[in-house]
């Protein structure tokens, strides 16, 4: 297959993708869980990005441009429900970012989401969820000064400022915190027990 119609078609997914996590914000369901819908969405995306990756290797730059690869890395950020595909795909992203052919950001992101699903403290603290007092704050981190030095070295903001630019993006979202944070933390704990995150 021509690397024209793979870019083309990986943009197709992830303009897919964001047409649907709109249509949840619209509709205040976003964070109510993880919606059946866009979960059958990312898994069969993760499949197609799959089997892309099969064919051409990871989508790098120089492979399909910068915005497809730019989608695809959106791709297997959301591809929460298939550990082993988000795992290899960041084993080849960290060799892409080695060769300059990919975002040393999209890593980062990556290696928390994976980080944060394992139960593991997150090294750039990217990864955001709803705490017990109805603020959105950063999952669990090693130590927040190495956080920073982290982040600065690959051009990222502090965390500081970064927790006060998701917490007004949200109020612009109309997001609210879930009614029930108990049962919500149980029921994420136990879909990521069913998904293989965790024993």
């Amino acid at each position: 297959m021509d690397n024209k119609i793979i870019s083309e078609r990986i943009i197709e997914l992830k303009n897919a993708d964001l047409k649907l996590r709109n249509k949840l914000i619209e509709n205040k369901k976003l964070f109510e869980g993880y919606d059946e819908e866009m979960e059958k969405l990312h898994k069969q995306h993760a499949i197609i990005l799959d089997e892309i990756i099969n064919t051409i290797g990871y989508p790098t730059i120089d492979k399909v441009g910068k915005e497809a690869s730019e989608a695809a890395w959106l791709i297997i950020q959301h591809s929460i429900g298939s550990p082993d595909f988000m795992k290899r795909c960041a084993e080849q992203l960290q060799n892409a970012v080695k060769e300059n052919q990919a975002d040393p950001i999209h890593l980062a992101y990556l290696t928390d989401r994976i980080a944060v699903f394992e139960g593991n403290p997150q090294l750039y603290g990217t990864q955001f969820d709803w705490d017990e007092r109805g603020n959105l704050s950063p999952n669990l981190f090693d130590d927040l000064q190495m956080v920073n030095q982290r982040r600065q070295s690959i051009g990222l903001n502090s965390l500081e400022e970064q927790t006060e630019i998701i917490r007004n993006r949200i109020i612009q979202e109309n997001q609210v915190p879930p009614e029930d944070f108990e049962k919500r933390k149980q029921e994420a704990l136990e879909w990521r027990r069913k998904t293989g995150w965790i024993k």
